[in-house]
């Protein structure tokens, strides 16, 4: 990038008007209208209320970029280019500054359905931005907006797996520069690269090779189509080069133009996604750690969970997804979509941009969607709690269920960081926090009223006394608890007795979960169960994996080393079996049915 001393480019040529048209136009846009299928908004593009309007940063360098584009840009028919209000709204978060003038969200993803526009958005509203309009935050005007410079050094590299995919952007690049801007800027183009002010600032197309680019200082990076950037093309390989070049420049950027990606590909678009979520809605994580915004932005408009892919459906779903794409024909997309050449998965991947369940999976994406319900449990509410207990690698989660309707939430999640560095030779690994897990054992006990907790406490070890690594806190819980767990005690008679302990390797135990595990999956396909839409729990719903086996269909890791946990979802299964087995159970007290009578009448 420039240097921080370098001063503001004078403004040659004027383009207020623009900038003043998309001032008024932008927050004046009418507002979304949907008919039966509202569709999933994530990020604040599509965010609208009637009492603040549109969602707008407070400081952006957006406005100036847009009126630079609307100057020097053209479109296909050689008219002054112009961006859709979607479009415009995007951009100006792309380009959104915090109160120091610092780039608010150095990552950004924009995940949109086939055709939505995505290489024009990225070709002239940052490549070409990035390298000659003033986008660099200079200073603060009077009006107290930020006042943007040109980058005097500006590199833009378009990164892709496939050139196709390169020359696509480039392409749209070379189509929407005037000869005016061509001329004042001294731009030259080959296929792959644009250049200008004399070679001082590039945009240049890579592909594969992760080698070419390592060590590059690159000002902005685009990377283009990443679900399908995967290990056997090279494209894990070149997603890693391009972010160390990134982290490399004070404020470098990066932007990841992508459809829905395909769960089993184990893509980049996959592992963005999942970062992304992994940083929302964490408030169950073990309260020591330390979490920070990393300034991803991820912007999508999927089809809601229930859309059918049926031909009566199909065109009311993509004319609600495709936002402001007015150019995708949603018919012409339907005849193309129901031909039956692809399958509906991988049609409802492209046209709903929907992220569909593959058949070894266990929880159906969009299913698990469709069943949010209450975030938080109230006060003094009957409980039932279960803990699935790990030591260092597994995740230890305690997840809660309402007895009056079944309702799942989280109680506590405590999981190792998934890019945690390996310890240094003679570093203790990451290990769960007991006191932790204790901590919220007894602020639940204390805020709900809990009739049953049952506990699988693995058969990890203490590494100091060789004692099982969670029989003394167990054993606390047990006297703290008293009596009041005799109602669905884990193990009620024989030489196990015990009110907690349940342990998931007993034969009779893994028979009832593995029943339960499937009647939790088809409760969720009938709608007939919801969870507190817990980031964490879905996360670690959507890892499981199916596992046929001697008692029926239960769920597992993809592979004993996967990094992708699943216990919150162990626990959250373990939790609804005993909120069945307790509604199985005859009630006694004051939640007790009546014992009834028959009356005769002559």
């Amino acid at each position: 990038m420039a240097s921080i001393g370098a001063p503001a480019l004078l403004v040659q040529h004027d383009y207020s008007h623009v900038v003043e048209w998309y001032r008024h136009h932008v927050p004046r846009a009418a507002p979304p209208t949907y008919g039966r299928f509202v569709p999933e908004r994530i990020g604040p593009t599509w965010d609208w209320n009637a009492e603040r309007g549109w969602n707008l940063p407070e400081h952006t360098l957006g406005w100036e970029v847009l009126g630079w584009t609307g100057y020097w840009l053209k479109d296909a028919n050689g008219q002054p280019w112009q961006w859709t209000m979607e479009q415009a709204r995007m951009l100006l978060w792309y380009w959104s500054l915090d109160d120091t003038g610092r780039v608010q969200h150095p990552t950004v993803t924009w995940q949109r359905l086939k055709g939505h526009g995505k290489d024009p958005l990225a070709a002239g509203g940052v490549a070409l931005p990035s390298a000659f309009a003033p986008c660099i935050f200079d200073h603060w005007g009077d009006d107290g907006q930020p006042v943007g410079r040109e980058n005097n050094s500006a590199w833009v590299q378009v990164l892709a797996v496939d050139q196709d995919q390169t020359k696509n952007t480039l392409g749209m690049v070379r189509v929407m520069l005037t000869d005016a801007c061509r001329k004042y800027y001294g731009i030259v183009t080959t296929t792959v690269t644009c250049r200008g002010m004399n070679g001082s600032r590039l945009i240049e197309g890579v592909t594969s090779n992760p080698l070419s680019i390592e060590g590059n200082r690159t000002d902005t990076i685009i990377r283009n189509e990443t679900q399908n950037w995967n290990s056997s093309n090279n494209g894990k390989g070149l997603a890693e080069a391009a972010e160390g070049n990134r982290a490399k420049i004070s404020q470098g950027r990066s932007l990841d133009i992508c459809n829905a990606f395909r769960p089993n590909d184990e893509s980049v678009g996959q592992e963005e996604r999942d970062a992304w979520e992994a940083t929302q809605d964490r408030p169950e994580l073990d309260r020591a750690a330390t979490f920070i915004d990393v300034g991803h932005l991820y912007d999508s408009l999927e089809a809601p969970p229930d859309a059918p892919f049926t031909a009566e459906a199909f065109v009311e779903v993509v004319e609600a997804v495709r936002g402001d794409s007015y150019w995708i024909d949603p018919v012409t997309a339907r005849d193309s979509a129901l031909k039956g050449t692809a399958t509906p998965s991988e049609q409802r991947r492209k046209w709903y941009n929907q992220i569909v369940a593959t058949d070894d999976d266990w929880m159906d994406r969009q299913q698990w969607d469709a069943c949010k319900g209450d975030k938080t449990v109230d006060d003094s509410e009957r409980i039932a709690m279960f803990l699935d207990c790990s030591k260092t690698d597994d995740a230890t989660a305690l997840m809660g269920c309402r007895l009056s309707d079944g309702h799942v939430f989280t109680i506590g999640i405590w999981a190792k960081p998934t890019k945690k560095r390996k310890p240094e030779p003679g570093e203790a690994p990451w290990m769960v926090s007991r006191p932790a897990v204790d901590q919220r054992v007894r602020e639940a006990r204390e805020r709900w009223r809990v009739v049953a907790f049952w506990c699988d406490p693995s058969g990890a070890r203490d590494d100091e006394t060789g004692e099982r690594f969670w029989d003394s806190y167990i054993e606390d819980w047990r006297l703290l608890f008293g009596n009041s767990l005799t109602r669905l005690p884990a193990v009620k008679t024989g030489p196990y007795a015990h009110p907690i302990i349940w342990d998931m390797r007993n034969p009779i135990h893994t028979q009832l979960f593995v029943a339960e595990a499937e009647r939790f999956v088809s409760e969720v396909k009938d709608k007939r169960l919801t969870h507190d839409r817990n980031m964490l729990l879905r996360a670690h719903a959507l890892n499981a994996k199916r596992a046929p086996g001697k008692y029926g269909v239960s769920l597992m890791k993809k592979h004993r080393e996967s990094a992708k946990k699943i216990d919150a979802a162990v626990a959250a299964v373990g939790a609804r079996l005993m909120y069945h087995q307790l509604n199985a159970k005859p009630q006694q007290g004051q939640f007790a049915p009546g014992r009834g009578r028959m009356i005769a009448r002559r």
